[in-house]
């Protein structure tokens, strides 16, 4: 009896050609001779190589399909052929490791044959290269400091290079890529997504890395886990006190009182006002303020004499 490539590949009739590779694929791998020293593996391996030769080509396949083993290595009879005369016969050439180079392809053939990054040495075939992965892929990830505050959930759509079933071919598809930011995150914080990048038959696909930029604010500006409010008082206020009136930036309105600002350089220190630490959100750094004093343009001889009273 015949062989029967179908059954030797492991698959039916209907099967596409994406089936045809993905099985030669997996059997050639597990019964390949420098792999499996079971006996009869080499035999297999042989058949395999015979069977994607035949069902991988479209023509040799449909002559198989139709008048089977014999018809395809001996010859369409006449009557199915043009003229009359037989069809050219089809003969294996008898080297399984040429097919299987040929599908493997000549840089690579051996990558699925590595584990934890260490080649396998098989006798009599020259060995591949290991699988080396490509470098990360960085992007900046912009944040308001209303988000480093609260927190939130951030939805990225990335479109990346992935490989079909058959091994060979790859598509382009979108994925989002979701990133839950935690309160008081700060600015250079790397969130890394392994293995994220394009997919490639001899590459392990890069790592996306995000890193925390942080978007400047209308009214505070951070520092570590401290926010610093400058507010813009005249000379007046300045030496006889007032109250700074805000906003923080969970909605609740302060009011701080300032007795009297005693240098240039004074700061008003409200503790448990900053930012949240990103290991216990419970926890907050300072709110301090600094102050602006705007000093007058110019001062008449009656102001100056009353300026020079009042300070003596």
């Amino acid at each position: 009896m015949g062989n029967d490539y179908y059954e030797t590949l492991e698959i039916n009739r209907n099967a596409t050609d994406a089936d045809v590779k993905r099985a030669y694929r997996r059997l050639a791998l597990k019964f390949h001779p420098s792999r499996n020293r079971e006996p009869g593996s080499t035999e297999k391996f042989s058949q395999l190589g015979e069977a994607y030769d035949v069902l991988s080509d479209p023509r040799k396949k449909a002559t198989y399909d139709k008048f089977g083993e014999e018809g395809l290595k001996g010859g369409i009879p006449p009557e199915f052929g043009s003229g009359g005369a037989w069809s050219s016969k089809y003969d294996y050439h008898g080297n399984p490791d040429k097919t299987f180079r040929q599908f493997f392809g000549g840089d690579n053939p051996f990558a699925d044959f590595y584990t934890n990054d260490v080649p396998l040495q098989f006798s009599g075939l020259q060995p591949g290269v290991v699988k080396t992965q490509d470098s990360p892929i960085e992007r900046d990830l912009h944040l308001s400091l209303d988000d480093l505050f609260h927190g939130c959930t951030k939805k990225i759509k990335i479109s990346r290079r992935i490989m079909n079933e058959d091994g060979f071919t790859s598509s382009i598809r979108d994925k989002i890529l979701s990133i839950d930011v935690k309160p008081g995150w700060k600015e250079g914080i790397r969130i890394i997504f392994s293995k994220e990048g394009d997919q490639g038959p001899n590459s392990i696909p890069a790592d996306i890395v995000f890193i925390v930029r942080q978007k400047s604010h209308p009214v505070f500006v951070r520092q570590h886990n401290d926010l610093i409010y400058k507010a813009k008082i005249s000379l007046e206020m300045a030496l006889t006190g007032f109250s700074v009136d805000m906003e923080t930036l969970d909605g609740r309105l302060l009011n701080i009182p300032i007795n009297n600002i005693v240098h240039p350089m004074y700061k008003k220190v409200v503790t448990g006002e900053g930012m949240p630490l990103s290991q216990d959100p419970s926890q907050r750094g300072n709110l301090i303020i600094t102050f602006d004093i705007q000093f007058p343009e110019k001062l008449s001889a009656e102001r100056k004499h009353l300026i020079k009273q009042a300070l003596k």
